[in-house]
């Protein structure tokens, strides 16, 4: 049965990406047609191919290649504090019904707070620092993986507790042994959409901090009205968030197949 799906099931993701790849070329062109039909000044919008160069210039000479290895490091170490403290704290909510409604309010009143609000804090407190940047990451990256490890180990069957206290399992051992790898597929999404905000603080805290990176790069560009390495470092940053965006989706769905 399995066997007989496959092939439909292949070609609609074929097509699939078929047509996002259409789209992408679509937009190219237009851009493309706007650039040459002088729409817009080359100052604010450069072609295509005045982008790949600059892109490719860039990255060939170090400088983009620098830029981008700094804000990818600076986005992982983001990331894995966050997904480190919220799969943590998630998982001290998530299996204490009583914490869990004494820690509410306070987590419903912190969260909704931007993180472009709370980097004028960040800044006092910690200084225009690598620390600071890392700080306001991990913040506002934090969210997605708590909330899903709270909304995983909330969703276990309460047969799976009947059973754990029958085995007489202590409460780590049930968090080790039922509660993390039921937990397990929520996190992934959760640290998917943590990911996708790691990277965009990070160019924002770049940005703000005038720490070594994309962000950095970009908003020195735009300064200087050099629009072809805009472009490309705009580009290039698509192009990351692209990347880590589908090397997680993978992960998400070899989970939930092995689950």
């Amino acid at each position: 049965m399995s066997a007989a799906l496959a092939p439909p099931r292949l070609a609609r993701r074929l097509g699939d990406a078929a047509g996002g790849l259409l789209v992408l070329l679509a937009l190219v062109g237009a851009w493309a047609w706007a650039s040459a039909a002088g729409w817009v000044s080359p100052i604010f919008l450069p072609s295509p191919q005045a982008t790949w160069e600059a892109l490719r210039h860039g990255l060939a000479e170090g400088d983009l290649a620098a830029a981008s290895a700094a804000t990818v490091e600076r986005m992982i170490y983001g990331w894995v504090l966050a997904s480190a403290l919220g799969v943590a704290i998630g998982t001290l909510i998530g299996i204490s019904p009583a914490l869990r409604a004494w820690i509410q309010p306070t987590l419903e009143f912190i969260r909704p707070l931007p993180a472009s609000a709370v980097m004028p804090v960040a800044i006092a407190l910690l200084g225009l620092s690598p620390g600071m940047v890392l700080a306001v990451i991990a913040f506002g990256a934090i969210w997605p993986v708590l909330l899903s490890t709270v909304h995983g180990f909330a969703s276990i069957d309460p047969r799976l507790h009947e059973v754990a206290r029958v085995l007489g399992l202590s409460r780590r051992a049930f968090v080790a042994k039922i509660g993390l790898p039921h937990t397990l597929p929520d996190v992934i999404t959760g640290m998917r959409l943590s990911l996708t905000i790691a990277l965009v603080l990070a160019i924002v805290g770049e940005m703000l901090a005038s720490q070594t990176g994309l962000g950095s790069a970009i908003l020195m560009a735009a300064r200087s009205f050099r629009a072809p390495e805009l472009y490309a470092g705009v580009v290039l940053l698509g192009i990351i968030g692209l990347l880590s965006n589908v090397l997680l989706a993978l992960a998400e769905r070899m989970v939930r197949i092995h689950r």
